[in-house]
């Protein structure tokens, strides 16, 4: 099971916690559906208990939960904030008294507002930071989290937050949505270098990235050669750099890469970039179907006919197997954990007073079955989770989509566990 700060947590003005991008962003008029805000969200600040009760009655494992980095450090640096940390040490001793493991994320799109002032991830500086906000966190909870993931796609911080706007802070500049990617992977890899000195005892650590699945629309070598180009921006970018050390070969003999990649890299970068992981992290939810364009060379071609989730993407579960098979191919990695699967639909609560979900049911069905083949055909595939647990705040879209398998009133804060909830649970237990 799978959830982020800032999108359950609330509790944005208390007990020292400062401000982030997503609070900045998300009170700035027309960015979000219906003007929404995380202020309250799930009010998981307040209801942790009951989540991770919710969570201990469906029988997992594992939970993978995100860090607020202004709640331990209000503004990116500086002095610790004691009421985040005794929070999140709470968190974790509950999970444990539980019997699940915590999966620790330092970082799912919530940077310290400070930090953007002063430049945000195209500022190299930010990536210092995080690695020193890396440490604290290790040597905080090092004794008692064994499982950490560094960032929770990278892609997605780099070109919605700086390159589309679409996401905090609301940025269109591509020369800065590059620079904000190289020191996001940069920050990683001093980040898996600082858990690696702070945590006490055995560290597993990875990253959480959002891979699509790219076909050609057809089998015509115009097509395949544009399903190529299209990986490579949408995968490759981020693979590359962190399982070879290097950016796409194919990126450098055009100048504007050149120059972009030799104006942001300094030496030593792509080593640190490439610090060797415990496993990688895939978020599926999609594919993505590309045919050859005149001059741009590549445009989505959309399958007419598909079904498709309240997200408006396809629904493909082959895709998962896809992605896995090809992951292991092209880079060998021996851990791979599926980070992030789930669907959104426009679930309401039934006379009844419950909550029925098929098409979530028959979607992570699908799904699990295509981890399950994987794993059958040898590809090392070691975990999966759900997104997400509750109806949470889904970022631009603010409370109009719900992705959990627990419905949310967020007028009331009322949680009721869905029809999802109780098969999965069957699911966990081997049913």
């Amino acid at each position: 099971m799978a959830t982020s700060a800032y999108q359950i947590e609330g509790a944005c003005h208390e007990d020292g916690r400062g401000p982030s991008i997503w609070d900045r962003f998300s009170h700035q008029r027309g960015r979000t559906r219906g003007g929404a805000t995380g202020d309250c969200a799930c009010d998981h600040y307040h209801r942790f208990r009951e989540d991770v009760a919710l969570m201990a009655g469906l029988g997992i494992q594992a939970y993978r939960f995100s860090i607020a980095w202004t709640r331990i450090l209000p503004t990116g640096s500086g002095d610790l904030n004691p009421h985040g940390l005794d929070f999140y040490d709470r968190l974790v001793d509950e999970l444990l008294e539980w019997g699940i493991t915590p999966y620790a994320t330092l970082f799912h799109y919530d940077l310290p507002q400070r930090l953007q002032d002063q430049g945000g991830w195209p500022n190299r500086n930010t990536a210092l930071r995080f690695g020193e906000y890396a440490q604290v966190i290790g040597k905080r909870f090092g004794d008692r989290v064994d499982h950490w993931i560094t960032h929770n796609e990278p892609t997605i911080t780099a070109t919605l937050g700086y390159l589309t706007g679409e996401h905090a802070p609301g940025q269109r500049n591509p020369p800065a949505a590059f620079r904000a990617l190289h020191h996001i992977l940069l920050s990683h890899g001093l980040a898996v270098q600082a858990l690696r000195t702070a945590v006490q005892g055995p560290a597993r650590i990875g990253i959480a990235i959002n891979l699509t699945p790219i076909y050609p629309a057809t089998p015509s070598a115009q097509d395949c050669r544009s399903a190529d180009l299209a990986h490579m921006y949408y995968g490759r970018m981020v693979l590359d750099p962190l399982l070879k050390g290097c950016y796409p070969a194919e990126l450098t003999p055009a100048w504007i890469w050149r120059r972009l990649i030799e104006r942001v890299a300094r030496e030593g970068d792509l080593e640190t970039i490439s610090t060797p992981l415990d496993f990688v992290g895939v978020n599926y939810y999609t594919r993505a179907v590309f045919r050859h364009a005149p001059l741009i060379g590549l445009r989505p071609a959309s399958p007419r006919k598909a079904e498709r989730t309240q997200m408006g993407w396809e629904i493909y579960s082959p895709g998962l197997y896809d992605l896995l098979a090809r992951l292991h191919a092209d880079y060998s990695h021996s851990n791979l954990i599926v980070t992030e699967n789930g669907a959104a639909f426009p679930d309401e609560v039934s006379a009844d007073g419950q909550v029925h979900d098929p098409r979530r049911i028959c979607y992570l069905a699908d799904h699990v079955d295509q981890v399950r083949r994987a794993i059958a055909d040898g590809i090392p595939v070691s975990g999966y989770f759900v997104w997400t647990l509750l109806d949470n705040f889904e970022w631009a879209l603010g409370y109009t989509r719900r992705f959990g398998l627990v419905y949310v009133d967020h007028d009331t804060q009322q949680r009721i566990p869905k029809d999802s909830y109780y098969w999965y649970k069957k699911v966990v237990s081997g049913q």
